[in-house]
Parts: structure tokens; C-alpha cells; sequence
């Protein structure tokens, strides 16, 4: 009988497990990196965006300004025009928070929100229609234009006293007001943009078939857009301005009382309380903004082409 060869076993196998049949890790143990990469990825962008800190350095700029040259009577006896007459921002804090814990100046930014957003919807629901019917009708633009044209240069607030008495509440008065300061600018910006569209995209689209809703859908909307979006932004910061001047006058709607923040800064004004208009003039801009923002955001998902990837 012949003696076997002892079989060499190689010590990898034995020392090392079998790669193939080796468990994979349980998905608690391994980082979840799609959950943290995108987190990181915004906190850094927003960290290294060179805009948010030019604006916040100007900001701070601003306010150092505007404490030293509203101080520098009490430093050095010296008044600085105009700024010298302006509270400083520390007085103008020191009046905000007393202000914010007031339930009538939240009740003020609600008002002036509400009828900003009435008048401002109704002027793009009716504008941007009548805008795009007088580009695309020459019968419609010749009829309606010249009356438009002699209306648009009279300012809103000329519109006040008749408001006030043609409509049945103050309320009311003051969101039509708000409209009219949107409604032209709206208008205007929708009739120039649709008449810019170049005539040969139009001739193309009728060489192919396409009917007169789908011209209008795929070539004459869609070019309209970017002047659509121009005159609703131009229009909310009209409809801003419009409608403090309308509280002021009409005497903040119904009951005069917490009749939004143009009626807040006038009521500032006339108690003698100069921190606390700077506090309504300061809730006024950022209200804009937010409104402008918001605005711009909106209309930027409704052209995706603009977007950069």
C-alpha cells in the first residue's frame, strides 16, 4: 500500500475568512453618507456664499455709520445733518422690543399683508390677460390702450378720495388703491414683453401646424414669462409703497385702529414716539423684501430654463 503525501494546506486559508461567503455589514454600522453629504454640502454653501457676506458686512457697515452719526452730537457737539435728527439704532432696538410684544403691531403687519395680497393677486389675475390680449389683438390694443395710457400716468394715491367714496368700505377703498399700484406696471411689462417675441418663432410654429391655443401656450406664454416676472416685481414694490400712504390717509380702515403699519408709523409720528416710526419704517422694508423674495422664487419654478445647475 502506498504511503499519501501530506496535503499542504496554505495558512491564508485557514488564517482568513472566505471573502465571497464573508456577511456584509448591517446598514446601522455603515455611515449613511447620503444623508450627511447633502446637509454639508448647503452649510457650506451658505457659509462661503459670497453674497450673504457682502450683505452682512454691509449691514454692520450701515449700522456703525448710523450710530456715530446719530451719536456725534452727544460725542462731540456736532449735529450731522439729517442722520443727526434720526434716533440711533440702539434707541431704535430698544423701541422694537418694546413694540414686538404689542399684539396691535403684529395685528398692523397681518392688515397690511392681507390687503397687499388682495390688491396685488388682483392686479395679476386681471393685468396679465388683459396685458396679453392687447399684445396678441390689434383691434383690442387699438380700442383700449389710448384710455390706458391716459389713466396710467395718475398716481394711486390720486385715487384715494375717490375711493374712499365710491367704495362701500375703507377696506375696500384701500385694496383697490393697493391694485391700481400694481395693475399698470403689470400691464405695461406684459404688453412690451410680448410684443419683443421675435415674429419668426411664431411663423415657424404656424409652418408646423400648430393651432393658435398651442402658439400662444408653447411660444408667446412661455417668452412672456421673464417680463410677467419683472412687472409682478416691480408691481409688489408699488403695491408696498401704495399702501402705506393709503393707511395714512384713510385712517388705517375701519375703526382707525390697528389699521396696519403705514397707520402704525403715522400714529408714531403724531404721539412724538421717532424710535418707534423707525421701527415701522424698518418692518415696512423687510416686509418687501420677504414679499419680493417669495415673489421671485415663484416665478423662477415657473422658468426652469433659468435654473444653473
Amino acid at each position: 500500500m502506498k504511503n499519501r503525501e501530506p496535503e499542504y494546506i496554505s495558512p491564508r486559508a485557514t488564517d482568513e475568512p472566505n471573502l465571497a461567503t464573508k456577511e456584509p455589514e448591517s446598514p446601522q454600522t455603515q455611515p449613511s453618507l447620503l444623508q450627511t453629504r447633502p446637509v454639508k454640502t448647503r452649510t457650506r454653501k451658505v457659509l462661503t456664499n459670497t453674497a450673504l457676506r457682502r450683505g452682512i458686512i454691509s449691514v454692520v457697515v450701515f449700522l456703525i455709520l448710523w450710530q456715530i452719526g446719530a451719536g456725534f452730537d452727544e460725542m462731540f457737539g456736532i449735529t450731522v445733518p439729517f442722520v443727526g435728527l434720526v434716533p440711533t439704532p440702539v434707541a431704535v432696538f430698544s423701541g422694537a422690543v418694546q413694540v414686538v410684544t404689542e399684539l396691535t403691531f403684529w395685528s398692523s403687519w397681518y392688515l397690511s399683508f392681507r390687503r397687499v395680497l388682495f390688491g396685488f393677486l388682483a392686479a395679476m389675475v386681471v393685468g396679465i390677460p388683459f396685458g396679453l390680449l392687447m399684445a396678441t389683438n390689434r383691434t383690442t390694443k387699438g380700442i383700449f390702450f389710448p384710455l390706458f395710457e391716459v389713466l396710467r400716468p395718475i398716481p394711486p394715491l390720486a385715487w384715494v378720495p375717490a375711493a374712499i367714496i365710491f367704495w362701500p368700505t375703507q377696506e375696500l377703498s384701500i385694496v383697490f388703491v393697493t391694485f391700481l399700484g400694481a395693475f399698470y406696471t403689470i400691464v405695461i411689462n406684459v404688453v412690451g414683453g410680448a410684443e419683443e417675441i421675435d415674429k419668426r418663432f411664431v411663423r415657424c410654429a404656424r409652418s408646423m401646424g400648430a393651432s393658435g391655443w398651442a402658439i400662444f401656450r408653447r411660444v408667446i406664454f412661455p417668452a412672456t414669462m421673464p417680463s410677467i416676472a419683472t412687472g409682478a416685481v416691480v408691481g409688489m414694490g408699488i403695491t408696498w409703497q401704495v399702501v402705506v400712504a393709503a393707511e395714512m390717509i384713510s385712517g388705517g380702515g375701519e375703526g382707525g385702529t390697528g389699521g396696519g403699519l403705514g397707520f402704525l408709523v403715522w400714529n408714531s409720528y403724531v404721539a412724538g414716539v421717532i424710535p418707534q416710526v423707525v421701527v415701522g419704517m424698518i418692518s415696512l422694508g423687510i416686509a418687501g423684501y420677504i414679499s419680493s423674495e417669495i415673489l421671485r422664487a415663484l416665478t423662477d419654478r415657473m422658468m426652469p430654463w433659468k435654473r444653473v445647475s
